[in-house]
């Protein structure tokens, strides 16, 4: 039996850059400090003024895998390790995007990505 699925349009808003070291404040303690949210979404990590991204990546909970994972290294996160070790951290800016569908959205991403720069980002390995 074939099946076709029609996938709708997905639009993407993008917050700001934010620089790695204000995303490592507590919110807490700074209620200005950048905080991303506890809902799904897309992130892009990239240095300050590159073209290029860091990474690519998807979330079911933005906060603890952006702030937690990626930043922190609080929780297992696939580039986080190899981004804060190759890095200047002083350079590095993070954004993110609130989507129902993150898979499917980072999926897109990587793909045009790919077919922008030849490869995927540079910390990221599988799409």
């Amino acid at each position: 039996m074939l099946q076709v699925l029609w996938l709708r349009p997905m639009t993407v808003h993008w917050t700001d850059w934010y620089r790695w070291a204000d995303l490592r404040i507590d919110a807490r303690s700074s209620p200005n400090a950048p905080q991303p949210p506890n809902r799904p979404g897309v992130y892009e990590a990239k240095v300050r003024d590159a073209t290029t991204r860091l990474t690519i990546g998807k979330a079911s909970n933005l906060r603890m895998r952006v702030k937690q994972g990626l930043v922190k290294g609080k929780t297992r996160h696939s580039s986080g390790d190899d981004i804060r070790a190759g890095e200047d951290m002083s350079k590095v800016l993070v954004r993110w995007a609130l989507t129902d569908r993150p898979a499917a959205v980072e999926e897109e991403l990587h793909r045009l990505y790919k077919h922008k720069h030849k490869r995927l980002p540079k910390y990221t390995d599988v799409t």
